[in-house]
């Protein structure tokens, strides 16, 4: 087909996708100002190479064409107008963006009722917007993100450990790099919203329980912790272990505290490490078998022992705080926030947050016990990462 030509009709099909999905009032059609590259030809057989693709379409009932008045076709095309999208989509050789719908939403039906929010990529689609830069053109893409929480989900009931991201990606797929690019779908299956914040793929991974480099969990205090071979005090200013070797405590802390991220752990580790606490870094979202080791060391305490978390005051250090009081409430224990409060947080230091992001800090504080806490943030309205507060002392659990 002439090449001007297929890249006029390509336009014209996606103005008819636009009508069709509600976002174009216009009706659709090539006028004059889309005609300018075939209208400025002076090569005859240029000028009649792009009328005959025209005519071809217009012979199959896709569109009609109107020419210069008075010279007819002898003229120039002045307007194409489009009558029937699916004949022009069979006529280019594409699919409307209607049927990629269909097709999405039929490959999505057996995957609904585990992943609710593909009904949200599906509406996205059907306004012919993407997620996270993903279309309907890439529906295996969320159909393997969907293989891969399921597989991982299900194999974290039935191990502890944590596995390398590349084996388990040649495992399920037989390419080993093809897991890495899928953290944008995975990501939103996990959090289950369209709109969520972008994390990064690292934490994306930790929260199934995969990895590139596996990381030693880091904990810090003078605390005995009992492992598979050694039971010891820990050193200074920390200790760092495989969480699965972590078996449990041999002594009782005055309290247990996380830390989501890694500047604020260390900071506090050179400060605490002699006194009678457990601090320990998440790295972020915490892994299955982080997690496994955290519910192990908290079912040894007593219920007296405090149990806290420091995060980011965003969407994501509330999200690791619901999760952490998930585990918390499972080994019999209560988690508290650690220096989370909004008037923990100097004004020079807060970001204006988004509605939809203090509407997620709310739900997810909820989740974690700390209602009042989420109104609270949610009515400053900010958000901050641990790194940007000054550490100024242990302040006091809200």
């Amino acid at each position: 087909m002439d090449a001007k030509a297929h890249k006029a009709l390509k336009k014209l099909l996606e103005y008819g996708d636009k009508a069709s999905a509600g976002i174009r009032t216009n009706k659709p059609a090539l006028t004059k100002s889309q005609l300018t590259d075939y209208q400025a030809t002076r090569a005859l057989a240029e000028k009649e190479s792009f009328e005959a693709a025209m005519k071809a379409v217009r012979a199959i009932g896709a569109v009609t064409l109107t020419w210069e008045k008075g010279v007819g076709e002898e003229g120039f095309i002045q307007r194409v107008d489009l009558v029937d999208l699916d004949s022009l989509a069979k006529f280019l050789g594409a699919d409307t963006a209607g049927s990629r719908l269909e097709k999405a939403a039929s490959q999505f039906a057996s995957l609904l009722p585990e992943f609710p929010v593909l009904n949200d990529v599906l509406a996205r689609w059907a306004n012919l917007k993407k997620v996270r830069t993903f279309g309907p053109e890439h529906v295996q893409d969320w159909v393997d993100a969907a293989r891969i929480v399921s597989f991982m989900i299900a194999n974290r009931e039935n191990s502890t450990v944590d596995e390398p991201i590349r084996e388990v990606s040649a495992r399920l797929f037989k390419d080993s790099k093809r897991i890495e690019k899928l953290a944008a779908p995975v990501d939103v299956l996990l959090t289950g919203d369209v709109d969520a914040e972008i994390r990064e793929p690292v934490d994306v991974w930790q929260e199934i329980g995969l990895f590139r480099e596996e990381q030693p969990v880091r904990m810090a205090g003078r605390v005995v912790i009992a492992r598979t071979r050694v039971t010891a005090l820990l050193d200074e200013p920390y200790g760092a272990f495989s969480a699965s070797s972590v078996t449990g405590l041999a002594g009782i802390p005055k309290m247990v505290m996380t830390i989501e991220n890694q500047t604020t752990f260390h900071s506090e580790a050179k400060r605490r490490h002699d006194e009678e606490v457990l601090l320990i870094y998440t790295a972020g979202m915490p892994t299955p078998a982080w997690r496994a080791m955290y519910v192990r060391l908290l079912g040894g305490l007593p219920p007296g022992v405090p149990i806290y978390h420091w995060g980011d005051i965003d969407e994501g250090g509330f999200r690791i705080a619901s999760i952490l009081a998930q585990d918390a409430r499972s080994a019999g224990h209560t988690l508290q926030p650690w220096m989370m409060h909004p008037d923990d947080v100097p004004e020079d230091r807060r970001v204006k947050a988004r509605p939809h992001t203090l509407e997620r800090i709310r739900r997810f504080a909820s989740a974690a016990g700390w209602g009042t806490l989420g109104e609270e943030i949610a009515t400053a309205g900010f958000t901050v990462e641990q790194e940007g507060l000054p550490i100024v002392g242990l302040g006091q659990p809200q």
